[in-house]
């Protein structure tokens, strides 16, 4: 019988139900939503199922134990306890990140040593020698999250976060993250078999993350994880992954049309679609949006203008709000718009009322999901 392992997936504050339906349709059980992320459980294929086609999720995370920590000591016996042994060899790598919050410990980088202390302590104990320490791209990432003097010590199935496709080389400005371009396009209930255009598409994120969903390419599928160094790595079961994830796929049914004014922009886009054959059918196109050309009657079209950080910028960002909201009405009557704003006054500007404000976080920042029903 397969072991069964708790989990935990996390994404962008506003994303958690979106995440909650992608591990839901992966047939993954024991599903539960909390602030950042989502809990389930599943077996070691599971996790790797999650690593591979999780779209909106930033880390798949196991956790080994949770215990009290309200000093140093305590946070290295309890790290301590773990059977790292079963985890890590001498000849592997690890490394150690820390998230503290409301607790008695409150470095961070300090607390990571001292739980690579107990790593390293634990594994000599039973090796008679150590494993290297290894930051930037670990065989073992170790995570601890700190929060009310409760400590939860997980190891990262991914390594590096899910967002890395492999297919972004070049980015323009504020690049918009890809789990978060994910995210837009399943909140905007957009399927891949419908037009979808994005007129402002700046380094091509949401075009070529469309261009995976409607391809259905596992976003996991060009990259390696963590997982396949790990002593208990199910070569099979993650060859087996793959080439269900191959047999998926399919040519895009519909046209996906990604544009921007700036033709330097543009080359970046293309660039990075480039590096993925999910992108191959998008249609690049030069153009402001004031003169792009819906390409049929109906589909769906989504952005993400600046949202203006600079006073300075105020006038140009109103010019800019409501000539989206003219262009809109005048233009793409029969289709259904999206709007990722971080900036409300600007998005009065647009001069439509949205039938939707999804909340969300861009990072830091505080934004606003908008659909607007252009009848």
């Amino acid at each position: 019988m397969n072991q069964t392992f708790a989990y935990f997936a996390t994404t962008a504050k506003g994303l958690e139900t979106v995440l909650a339906d992608e591990l839901a349709a992966l047939g993954i059980a024991g599903i539960t939503t909390a602030s950042g992320g989502v809990h389930f459980h599943g077996s070691r294929a599971d996790g790797y199922r999650a690593c591979l086609w999780l779209r909106t999720a930033n880390r798949v995370l196991r956790p080994l134990a949770t215990f009290p920590c309200h000093s140093a000591e305590q946070l290295y016996q309890g790290v301590a306890g773990i059977a790292w042994e079963t985890l890590l060899t001498p000849q592997m790598t690890l490394a150690v990140d820390a998230n503290l919050r409301n607790s008695a410990l409150t470095h961070s980088h300090s607390s990571a040593l001292k739980a690579k202390d107990a790593i390293v302590d634990r594994l000599r104990g039973h090796y008679g020698t150590r494993p290297d320490i290894a930051p930037a791209a670990p065989d073992l990432p170790v995570n601890l999250h700190l929060v009310n003097n409760q400590c939860t010590v997980s190891i990262d199935l991914a390594g590096a976060g899910l967002h890395r496709r492999g297919y972004r080389q070049d980015r323009t400005v504020a690049p918009l993250r890809e789990t978060l371009a994910a995210g837009v396009l399943l909140l905007s209930g957009w399927d891949g078999e419908t037009p979808l255009v994005d007129p402002m598409c700046g380094s091509g994120t949401l075009a070529i993350e469309a261009a995976q969903i409607a391809t259905r390419t596992a976003p996991g599928l060009g990259r390696e994880f963590a997982f396949q160094k790990w002593p208990d790595f199910e070569a099979r079961s993650w060859q087996a992954l793959r080439d269900e994830a191959h047999r998926l796929r399919r040519p895009a049914p519909a046209a996906i049309v990604g544009a921007d004014r700036d033709p330097r922009a543009l080359r970046v886009a293309q660039a990075n679609a480039e590096q993925t054959s999910a992108a191959a059918g998008i249609h690049w196109v030069t153009r402001s949006f004031a003169t792009l050309n819906p390409p049929a009657a109906n589909g769906t079209l989504v952005m993400n203008p600046p949202y203006g950080e600079r006073l300075q910028e105020a006038g140009d960002l109103a010019i800019l709000y409501k000539g989206i909201g003219d262009t809109l009405k005048q233009r793409w009557t029969g289709w259904t718009a999206w709007v990722l704003t971080g900036n409300p006054e600007m998005a009065k500007q647009v001069g439509l009322k949205a039938s939707r404000r999804i909340p969300l976080y861009n990072g830091p920042l505080e934004c606003r999901l908008l659909r607007y029903e252009l009848y």
